[in-house]
Formats: structure tokens, C-alpha cells, sequence
């Protein structure tokens, strides 16, 4: 593999970290910012709402530029957006850093990922990716604990300091190990050209299964802390432990789809978001025992982003050409269906079906992001079925039937 995917990795491990981190630092923010933890909690709405708005507008706006460009800008932006975040006086100030942050990561995924691509043969599109999303899997398990660890003992400012550095070395490394692509410049249709490939229904439904297939996942694992505790019988302190152990099978499950992807795409999808659903049916029973939470917890990791890479590609060769911007709408639809996804398990826990509940309430998602790709699925047979032969047998009907088969 080309050690390009270094750089992108390099890039998605710091993103990964300072998106995730907030959720540990909140009480620290909320202390030195004189504000309520629920008004903390607006931190992490305000990254997500840049990460919506910002992936497919700036994937569309720098749609002529040079993708290694493209990409040295983003991780400009989010380096500025997390040290803007670091001096933020209080808490409109942090609000307007934390989603300037968020600005550029639907985009630097989506444009990265069409950058792995292009770096490969085509029978290996899909393990590239995953490859580029390893860093993002990685910071679960090593950045965002360690991140947190920095913030709870040298103050949380010190922490998007630390992110601002990994974004500089991303920068970095995407200009020594990134190839020039000025043809990609001189042949890109613009705007108007981005926007004109995505009036396709199959991108849409790949969308959708995003929006389902993540939304399961992230209806358990918005809860996932009340499960271990109230349930499975674990102590806090114990919790940050057990979601490493989702950061390595999310790992596990990125390296794993990537692999299986570049055989089988669509069984690739299908396989993961079966297996979704299958271990969020089994999450009340599992969560009776310390032994098998920590298992669940492992299994839902690997079988929620077994879907990342296929899901990332199928966009990608939906929308082939706009696949910078229909790339980019995939991670805002990521991030869709983290806030979809946790307000439906919310509303399971509200209704008072207990504390496991939220994860039956994302079994059925992932049935319907099952539901939503087998409907692409039909699409795609349909449009593929050559429309020749069906045109000969009523203008020709003597012709022998042996000919049509």
C-alpha cells in the first residue's frame, strides 16, 4: 500500500480524537466555563452541526481545486479551528471554535477517500480506505483516552493544543507523501457538475443506508455507559477501559470489511449490517454479565464498521463523477445518524423499556438500513438488465427464445 495513506491516517487520527474527546472533557469545560454540563453538552452538537454543513459545501466549493490543495487547506482549518478552541475565553466563543473544527472533517474524509483510491488498483479501493479510516478507529483506542488523560490533569485547553500539533504533523505529511494531481484540476466539471451527479437515486439510497446502518450503532453506544454500569454491574472508572475495547473492534471491523470489500462489496454490506443487527438483539442478554458486556461492547465496535469502507465506496461509484462531494454527503450522513441515531435510543429509554432498550431500538435500524440496501440493490439489477434484449424479442418474435437466454 502506498505510504500516502500514512499522511491520510496521520490527518484522520487527529480528527477522530478532538471529535470524540469533548464527550470525556464536559465536566472540565463546564467547571472552568462557569456552565451547566447539559449547556456543555452544546459543544458537541456544534462540531456535529460543521461536520453536516461543512462536508458537502466545501467538497463542493473546492471542487476545481488540486485535491492534495484541497486537503492541506481542510487540515489548515481544523488546525485553527482546535487552537481557536484552546484560547476560546468562554463559552459563545468555544461554541463558534468547536464548529469552525468541524468545518473541515466530512470534507478531508471525503476527498481522502477518493485520493486512497486513486492510489491503488481497483481490486484494492475498498482495503485503502479502510486503511485512511484506521487512524479515525485508532483514536478511539489511544487518542481520545489519552487526550482525555491530558485535559483531566494539564487542564482541557492543553488538549486542543496537543490537537492543533497532530494536525500540524498531518499538514506535514500530506505535503511530503500526497502526489500533485493538476490533471484532476484541469478536468473537474465544478459546481455545477458536483451537484448535477448527485440527482441519482442509488446515491440516495447508499446515503440512506448510512443513515440507518450508523444510526444503529450509535443508538446503543450514545448509552453504552448506563448499560455497563446500571446493568452489567461495571464501576465508572472502569468505563473509558471498556470503550478502548469498542475502539478495537471498530479497528478490527474497519480492516476486516476493507478486505472483504474488495471481493464482495454488497455481501460485505449486507454481512455487516446482518451482524449489526444479530449482536444489538443480543445486547440485554449480554449486558447480565461483566464478562459478556465487555464482549458486546467488542462486537459492536467490529460489526458497525465492518460497513464504513463499503458503505464509503458504494457513494463513491454511485456519484462517479462527483465522488469528492457524494463522499463528503456520506460523512455528513455519518454524523446524521449519530444525532438520529441517539435521540431514537433516547426515546426508548424515555418510554421506560429499560436500560438495554436502546440497543433493540438500533437492531431495528439496522434492519431498516438492511431494508434500505436491498432496495438499491433491486435498483442497480434493474438498471444493469440490458434493455437490448427485451427490444429484439418484441420486434423480432420468430427468433428463437435460446437467443434471448
Amino acid at each position: 500500500m502506498p505510504l500516502a495513506l500514512l499522511a491520510l491516517a496521520v490527518g484522520a487520527f487527529g480528527i477522530g480524537t478532538t471529535e470524540f474527546v469533548m464527550m470525556g472533557l464536559l465536566p472540565e469545560v463546564a467547571d472552568d466555563l462557569h456552565i451547566s454540563i447539559p449547556t456543555a453538552g452544546h459543544l458537541v452538537s456544534a462540531y456535529a452541526l460543521g461536520v453536516v454543513i461543512g462536508a458537502p459545501l466545501l467538497a463542493a466549493l473546492t471542487a476545481r481545486m488540486s485535491r492534495r490543495t484541497v486537503l492541506i487547506s481542510l487540515m489548515a482549518l481544523f488546525v485553527a479551528g482546535n487552537a481557536l478552541s484552546a484560547f476560546a475565553p468562554g463559552n459563545g466563543s468555544l461554541l463558534a471554535a468547536r464548529f469552525l473544527s468541524g468545518l473541515p472533517h466530512g470534507a478531508f474524509f471525503g476527498v481522502g477517500a477518493v485520493v486512497a483510491t486513486a492510489m491503488v488498483p481497483p481490486e484494492r479501493k475498498a482495503r485503502s480506505v479502510s486503511l485512511m479510516f484506521l487512524g479515525l478507529t485508532v483514536a478511539n483506542i489511544a487518542g481520545v483516552p489519552a487526550a482525555t488523560l491530558m485535559g483531566q490533569h494539564l487542564g482541557w485547553r492543553a488538549t486542543f493544543l496537543a490537537v492543533s500539533a497532530i494536525g500540524l504533523a498531518a499538514i506535514a505529511s500530506l505535503a511530503l507523501l500526497i502526489p500533485h494531481d493538476r490533471e484532476h484540476a484541469a478536468a473537474s466539471t465544478g459546481l455545477r457538475g458536483e451537484l448535477a451527479a448527485l440527482r441519482s437515486l442509488p446515491v440516495w439510497l447508499a446515503l440512506g443506508t448510512t443513515v440507518a446502518g450508523f444510526g444503529a450503532l450509535f443508538a446503543a453506544y450514545s448509552y453504552i455507559t448506563p448499560m455497563l454500569t446500571d446493568t452489567a454491574g461495571y464501576a465508572e472508572t472502569n468505563v473509558t477501559l471498556l470503550l478502548a475495547l469498542f475502539g478495537v473492534g471498530a479497528t478490527a471491523g474497519n480492516l476486516l470489511g476493507g478486505r472483504l470489500a474488495d471481493h464482495s462489496l454488497r455481501g460485505t454490506l449486507f454481512g455487516g449490517l446482518v451482524s449489526l443487527g444479530v449482536v444489538l438483539l443480543l445486547f440485554p442478554l449480554l449486558m447480565r454479565a461483566e464478562w459478556s458486556a465487555a464482549l458486546a461492547v467488542t462486537l459492536l465496535g467490529t460489526a458497525a464498521f465492518i460497513t464504513g469502507s463499503p458503505l464509503q465506496l458504494m457513494v463513491m461509484e454511485k456519484a462517479a463523477a462527483a465522488p469528492s462531494l457524494a463522499s463528503s454527503a456520506n460523512q455528513a450522513a455519518f454524523n446524521l445518524a449519530n444525532a438520529g441515531g441517539a435521540w431514537i435510543g433516547g426515546l426508548a429509554l424515555a418510554a421506560g423499556f429499560g436500560t438495554t432498550s436502546p440497543a433493540l431500538a438500533g437492531a431495528v435500524l439496522a434492519v431498516l438500513g438492511l431494508g434500505v440496501a436491498s432496495v438499491a440493490y433491486a435498483v442497480d439489477r434493474r438498471r444493469d438488465t440490458p434493455s437490448a434484449g427485451r427490444v429484439v424479442t418484441s420486434h423480432v418474435p420468430d427468433e428463437p427464445a435460446a437467443v434471448h437466454r
